[in-house]
């Protein structure tokens, strides 16, 4: 009997060893490939004791792995760089909606997911980015682009250069106007701005503010952060192609210009969860939120949060700032179906 206790004994040491442990690690699914955010993760094991172990993979191919763990999943953190995705996670069932009075009083309504039944948000905003016009300085006058209506005007027929529509980063522009201007009036701008197209949509971001330094196009669509980046290249390539085009953060005389998030979410299935809340809690921290714009050029999104971008002053005129839409980031995830639908109406690829 003796030896049968110290045996029970000997393991119970083993496993409050492994609880404690496993206590200080949480399993991250990220979808955020950028080189700067090591320090990022870093400093949050510095501060904490707590190690990442983190999975890359794109927002797609991390919903669909979710799905095929089930309850098996190891992942304690959901981290998604499209806000159309973070809801169609909320609607899959993927996210445990959780309680923290630190992220709702930092993070704006309207840049988390809606309250649960019980309360708590399922996900959390915690960078955003623009999307932003770019324009050929010398045959695109500033005030024919200053809207995202004008990309579907006739006055700027042959002109637009942009990526697929079905790409995330359109699909959440386009759910904003929808939620603004309606299905219908946002069907005829849609196929106005096929009409107005210089080419078939190809290519990424920079490729569109590369094509308008190139004359292939005199307007382009892109994501601020993309801009920002060869604003601060030190590759003269970069530099030339900057110096070629000017940048308008559409509609500041009305809704704002469209932005988008990374955010983040605890798994459904989370065995870290406490660990996971305290990595979020670590997201909205003005040391986190400050990687986020000095090392990805996005901006922060936590409330009384300064930073100190060169890139984000030079393309806002100096402040750093401009006027971002208000509309729930929520909204724009539940119109993609109907964008989906308008797209292929309108033979927008």
């Amino acid at each position: 009997m003796k030896k049968q206790w110290v045996a029970l004994a000997a393991l119970a040491l083993v496993w409050g060893a492994a609880a404690q442990a496993q206590e200080q690690v949480v399993n991250l699914y990220s979808a955020r490939h950028y080189s700067t955010d090591e320090a990022l993760y870093n400093n949050f094991t510095k501060a904490t004791g707590i190690k990442i172990n983190r999975v890359d993979a794109d927002d797609a191919g991390i919903i669909a792995r979710l799905k095929a763990e089930g309850s098996a999943s190891p992942a304690d953190v959901i981290l998604l760089v499209d806000a159309a995705r973070l809801w169609r996670g909320e609607q899959d069932g993927l996210f445990l909606p959780i309680k923290s009075k630190l992220l709702e009083d930092a993070i704006p309504a309207n840049l988390r997911a809606a309250p649960a039944a019980d309360g708590g948000i399922p996900w959390f905003g915690f960078s955003t980015r623009a999307r932003v016009v770019v324009y050929d300085k010398v045959r695109v006058k500033r005030e024919d682009v200053d809207t995202y209506e004008e990309l579907g005007d006739p006055k700027n027929k042959g002109k637009l250069c942009i990526r697929s529509g079905a790409h995330p980063y359109n699909l959440s522009l386009f759910g904003a106007v929808t939620e603004h201007l309606g299905p219908e009036k946002s069907e005829a701008w849609l196929k106005g701005m096929v009409d107005n197209m210089a080419r078939a949509p190809k290519g990424g971001d920079t490729d569109q503010i590369k094509a308008v330094a190139a004359g292939e196009c005199q307007i382009g669509v892109t994501n601020s952060y993309y801009l920002a980046r060869m604003m601060r290249s030190n590759n003269p390539e970069d530099r030339a192609v900057v110096e070629k085009v000017g940048v308008v953060f559409p509609n500041q005389n009305s809704w704002g210009t469209h932005v988008n998030i990374a955010g983040a979410a605890v798994a459904r299935h989370a065995k870290n969860q406490a660990n996971a809340v305290k990595f979020l809690e670590y997201l909205a921290s003005p040391s986190a939120q400050n990687y986020f714009a000095n090392g990805n050029n996005e901006w922060p999104v936590a409330k009384g949060v300064n930073t100190d971008n060169p890139a984000l002053k030079s393309m806002t005129g100096g402040s750093g700032q401009f006027k971002s839409e208000t509309i729930p980031i929520s909204a724009v995830g539940a119109n993609q179906v109907k964008v989906q639908q308008m797209l292929d109406r309108v033979g927008f690829k």
